[in-house]
């Protein structure tokens, strides 16, 4: 049986939407521009992709190139934790503690390069390797970035009030949100 271009790229979409829909959703926080993300993926992955070496790879390769548009689509991200205070509180309603305590509203407050490596390793089950290829860093800093990103997490998740400027000096400095 011959395949045309047509059916492989419908089966391409097939294999891997849903992840990356689901990726940059959680990056994006907003599906509308997760699905616009998503698409301007496929047209370029499937404009370069005799650039693909490895179909087994497929996965991490698209997860770049849909990185790489989600990044043109955000807006500059808080990189410190006290930055991160600021907007949390400008940003979050009054609201109940199941609002504060939301996954998704609180990865939206953390920095992008902690949100991707939490999205991968927890929504998407993606091994670490696989990460550091995705991402294009060494295995040990997906590591390092999964424990900051957790501790990032974490601290969105507090309420508002335990996030005072003298909550944040009782972190130790190896903690604290670095720009990576």
């Amino acid at each position: 049986m011959i395949l045309t271009a047509e059916s492989r790229y419908n089966q391409w979409v097939r294999e891997h939407y849903r992840f990356l829909l689901r990726s940059a959703w959680a990056l994006m926080g907003s599906r509308a521009v997760a699905e616009d993300v998503v698409q301007d993926c496929f047209t370029s992955a499937w404009k370069h992709r005799k650039q693909l070496r490895d179909p087994a790879l497929a996965r991490a390769w698209l997860f770049q190139i849909m990185r790489r548009h989600a990044l043109r689509h955000m807006a500059p991200q808080p990189q410190s934790l006290e930055d991160a205070d600021l907007v949390a509180d400008e940003a979050a309603p009054e609201g109940s503690l199941d609002d504060q305590l939301d996954v998704v509203k609180a990865l939206a407050r953390i920095a992008p390069i902690h949100r991707e490596v939490l999205v991968l390793f927890y929504f998407d089950d993606m091994p670490t390797a696989q990460m550091a290829q995705a991402l294009e860093i060494a295995p040990g800093t997906v590591l390092s970035r999964l424990a900051r990103a957790r501790d990032a997490l974490k601290a969105a998740m507090r309420p508002t009030a335990a996030l005072t400027p003298a909550a944040v000096a009782a972190v130790p400095q190896d903690r604290r949100l670095r720009k990576v």
